[in-house]
């Protein structure tokens, strides 16, 4: 049972702030987030900066939204005439949340995502308490680097890190900020339900053994690294074939052209099929024989690993950011050096010799995944977080 302060319940309506509107990491996590907040007898009211599929779950949960550009911190604005672009988006952005806010008094801004810089500036200004939850880490430029810890430190005393490696990575930068882990938990019940059917879908054997990867197209989730590999293994396991499911972030649109040539240039075209955004992961990650998550930089704790071990599929994954605090190493599935394609072919060879270690290390998956990733503890963790803030 989730407890609630006397001092906590005089908040009333909160402000959330997201970052995307596509149903991937952060945005699962926020639909966990509101129900908590309602059943506590509290009002959110989500901003979301474009449009998108969670619209419509947030309909479904009765959560009134707005859509509104943010102004949202991506790499291809660190320039001065991006940055230009985003001082004059954050203006408008503030303008519209100062109308809102006299409709709404909102008593606290819930910023999902370190990419939403407006709320930390805008809540300080107005004088509203604060919270930030973290999913990034940042390794440069040095000046961006600066620039959030700054602004951590000036809006968010106790800032919610989705992992250690987020809060090891904060905390060497921040001077005031006390960054808390809270790890992610989703409800897995529709992972562990679910019907595989990929296979039919793509005119594939019974037989046929399936390795795929879940993710945004962007320069760090790997997409290429797993390419590497994919033409390495094709050869010696004429049985295997490889599927890559995500849609690039907008401006990335060029780097899924160059993916799409890649597997036309490298002659895989009848051993990867590229899927796109899905909303049916359940069934994918079901119908997976191995899930690779191949990051080429620090992934803070991607969610599809929770997915990929509530499925009862083994994970094999570069050892990046909060992968490690996912994954027993040998137990539930395998940790590999970054860009150390070798070592990944010969983790693969591994599981897809044998079915019986498939099988082992998926059970120990999903037994994991409920034992130390649970939707209760992190709701009652996030729950005692609040409250610790509201008795500061």
């Amino acid at each position: 049972m989730v407890y609630i302060s006397k001092s906590m319940a005089k908040l009333r309506n909160v402000l959330f702030l997201q970052s995307s509107s596509e149903g991937y990491g952060s945005a699962k996590i926020l639909l966990q987030v509101l129900p908590l907040f309602q059943r506590q007898g509290l009002f959110p009211h989500v901003v979301l900066t474009n449009p998108g599929p969670l619209e419509g779950e947030l309909n479904k949960l009765q959560v009134p939204y707005s859509v509104q550009n943010l102004g949202i911190l991506r790499r291809k604005y660190l320039s001065p005439l991006g940055l230009l672009n985003r001082l004059k988006k954050l203006w408008t952005a503030s303008r519209f949340l100062s109308q809102l806010h006299s409709e709404h008094n909102f008593e606290m801004v819930y910023s999902n995502t370190l990419a939403v810089i407006v709320g930390a500036i805008w809540a300080k200004y107005k004088g509203i308490s604060h919270q930030w939850h973290i999913h990034e880490i940042v390794l440069g430029p040095s000046t961006l680097v600066r620039g959030l810890s700054w602004l951590m430190d000036y809006s968010t005393p106790q800032p919610i890190a989705v992992s250690q490696a987020v809060a090891s990575h904060w905390q060497a930068h921040v001077k005031k900020a006390q960054l808390q882990v809270i790890h992610n938990g989703l409800p897995y019940d529709s992972f562990t339900q679910a019907q595989p059917h990929i296979k039919q879908e793509l005119g594939l054997p019974e037989n046929a053994l399936l390795v795929g990867m879940v993710g945004r197209i962007n320069p760090g989730k790997g997409q290429f690294f797993f390419l590497e590999a994919a033409e390495k293994l094709a050869a010696s396991f004429p049985d295997v074939h490889f599927v890559l499911v995500g849609d690039p972030f907008a401006s990335y649109e060029p780097l899924l052209e160059q993916l799409k040539a890649s597997i036309q240039d490298l002659g895989l075209s009848d051993r990867v099929s590229y899927l796109g955004f899905r909303e049916d992961i359940p069934e994918i990650m079901a119908s997976l024989s191995v899930f690779v998550l191949p990051s080429i930089l620090p992934d803070s704790f991607p969610t599809v690993v929770l997915e990929a071990m509530a499925s009862g599929t083994p994970v094999v994954a570069t050892e990046s950011g909060g992968t490690s605090e996912m994954i027993e190493k040998g137990v539930t599935g395998f940790l590999v050096p970054i860009g150390e394609v070798d070592t990944l072919v010969k983790t693969l060879e591994k599981l897809l010799s044998s079915r019986s270690l498939r099988k082992k290390m998926g059970e120990a998956g999903q037994i994991r995944v409920h034992k130390e990733f649970s939707l209760e503890a992190f709701q009652a963790k996030l729950s005692t977080h609040l409250w610790a803030l509201k008795n500061c």
